[in-house]
C-alpha cells in the first residue's frame, strides 16, 4: 500500500567529492511541491534535480545534468519505496571528479532513496466520494459512529428535510457504512457514488 511521508527529512552523502544534499516532504498538491522546491532550493549549488507524484501526477527535472541522470532516478526511487504524495529534491555541490551518467543516476537516485527510507512514513488510505441524504433526527447518530468506518464526512449541505453529505468512504469499509445507514433511516438512505 502506498505510504507518504510523516514530515519533511534530509540525508547527506559525499560521492568522490562532490556533495548531496536530498530533502524530502510530504505534499498535498503540485503546487505545494513546486512551492517546496521553489523554498528549499540552494542557487550557489551546482544543481538542484528534482521529482515529486501526487496520485497519478509526477514530475521531475535534471536541471542541468545529462537528461534522464537525476530528475528520473529520483522519481523511480519515490516509486521505488512505494511512496505517492512527496516531494524530493537533490542538491550537489560539484567536487571537481565526473562521476559519468551511471554514478550520476545511482547517486541521485541513491540519495533519494536513502532519504525516504530514513524519513517517517504512514500509509495513505485511498477513500472514494459519496453522498447521502439523511433526515435532521438520523444526523446524530450516523455523524456519531462514521470515525469507526475510518470514513470522513467531506461537507454537509442542508435542506427543509435534512441534509445532504459528501463522504469519503474507505473501499472495504462501504458495505458496513451501507448497512448502518440502512439501519438508521430504517431502508430510506442510501450511499451514492458521485
Amino acid at each position: 500500500m502506498p505510504s507518504t511521508l510523516l514530515a519533511p527529512c534530509q540525508y547527506r552523502e559525499e560521492i568522490r567529492k562532490s556533495r548531496f544534499l536530498a530533502l524530502a516532504a510530504p505534499v498535498a498538491s503540485a503546487a505545494e511541491a513546486q512551492a517546496f522546491i521553489e523554498t528549499h532550493g540552494d542557487r550557489s549549488a551546482s544543481h538542484n534535480c528534482w521529482a515529486w507524484k501526487v496520485g497519478n501526477q509526477y514530475r521531475f527535472n535534471d536541471d542541468g545534468e545529462p537528461g534522464g541522470t537525476a530528475g528520473r532516478p529520483i522519481l523511480t526511487a519515490i516509486e521505488g519505496q512505494d511512496c505517492d504524495q512527496v516531494v524530493v529534491l537533490v542538491i550537489r555541490w560539484y567536487g571537481g571528479i565526473q562521476l559519468g551518467t551511471g554514478g550520476l543516476a545511482r547517486a541521485y537516485g541513491g540519495s533519494a532513496a536513502k532519504c525516504l527510507q530514513a524519513g517517517e512514513r504512514r500509509e495513505l488510505v485511498l477513500r472514494q466520494p459519496f453522498t447521502c441524504h439523511l433526515q435532521f433526527a438520523e444526523l446524530a447518530p450516523f455523524k456519531a459512529r462514521l470515525n469507526e468506518f475510518d470514513s470522513r464526512l467531506e461537507s454537509e449541505d442542508y435542506d427543509a428535510n435534512g441534509a445532504h453529505l459528501q463522504l469519503a468512504v474507505v473501499a472495504t469499509e462501504r458495505e458496513r457504512l451501507e448497512r448502518l445507514l440502512a439501519d438508521i433511516s430504517r431502508g430510506r438512505a442510501q450511499l451514492q457514488a458521485l
